[in-house]
């Protein structure tokens, strides 16, 4: 696996732990619809969040959250109609991002930063 891959499963792994000690249920991960792919689905109360994660090893070039697109965005929001209209839900839909920067290879001192970014985007 190439490392931004492995980098990627990292964040999406601290990401779900963040999540369960903040009481949400994880209902799936890595969930596909067509070219779309959606981190994260979890419930809290009555908010299903649709989860996007952005790591980095540096905010040099910008914050993880810059990286959200436009594009990324339509696709989100068609995959989660899909799923809702699949899966007969009647809830509220947020949409999140979870920046996650970790430190540097060699540098065991620094720990990962995780920022929650609840109603990151609306869709139209």
């Amino acid at each position: 696996m190439a490392a931004h891959n492995d980098l990627g499963k990292l964040g999406e792994e601290l990401a779900v732990d963040l999540l369960l000690q903040k009481g949400y249920s994880i209902l799936h991960t890595n969930w596909t619809f067509q070219k779309a792919e959606v981190d994260i689905l979890a419930q809290k109360d009555t908010i299903l969040a649709v989860i996007e994660v952005k790591t980095r090893t540096s905010a040099h070039f910008g914050d993880p959250q810059d990286f959200v697109t436009p594009k990324k965005i339509q696709l989100l929001v068609k995959a989660v109609s899909a799923y809702v209209e699949q899966q007969s839900l009647d809830i509220e839909v947020r949409f999140d991002i979870i920046a996650v920067t970790l430190p540097r290879p060699g540098n065991s001192k620094e720990k990962p930063s995780l920022e929650h970014l609840e109603n990151a985007f609306y869709h139209f």
